[in-house]
């Protein structure tokens, strides 16, 4: 049955007038080019894709990386807040006014670490 339609196709290219299948070479020539055009945008758009994946992973290797050195920092921070509440309420003479300021001021500075690492981590994954 293949054999009848392209037999079929080259009576219809002999028919044609010379300036016709002149032109039908053209168009079809065009489109091929227009297949391989769009293949290679295809492929360019599938390593654009891969690369946008790959630098997305690395930059949350990087955030985790951060977060991670960030949390130790306010772990320390509340280790030596919880020491330094239990050296004052056991001092001698202490009077619990100076206890409370002193873990006031501790914990104050423990909150605005805490609430500058939110904020950085916070503005990286917006980007």
């Amino acid at each position: 049955m293949a054999a009848k339609t392209t037999r079929k196709t080259s009576r219809a290219k002999k028919a044609m007038a010379p300036e016709a299948r002149a032109a039908y070479g053209e168009i079809k020539q065009g489109l091929g080019h227009l297949e391989k055009s769009i293949g290679e945008v295809q492929r360019g758009l599938r390593r654009a894709e891969q690369k946008i994946e790959a630098d997305a992973r690395a930059r949350v290797r990087e955030l985790r990386r951060e977060g991670r050195a960030q949390l130790g920092v306010l772990k320390a921070k509340q280790r030596d807040a919880a020491r330094v509440l239990r050296n004052l309420s056991t001092a001698a003479g202490t009077s619990w006014q100076e206890v409370k300021q002193s873990a006031d001021a501790i914990l104050a500075d423990a909150r605005g670490t805490a609430a500058s690492v939110f904020e950085r981590l916070r503005s990286a994954f917006t980007r």
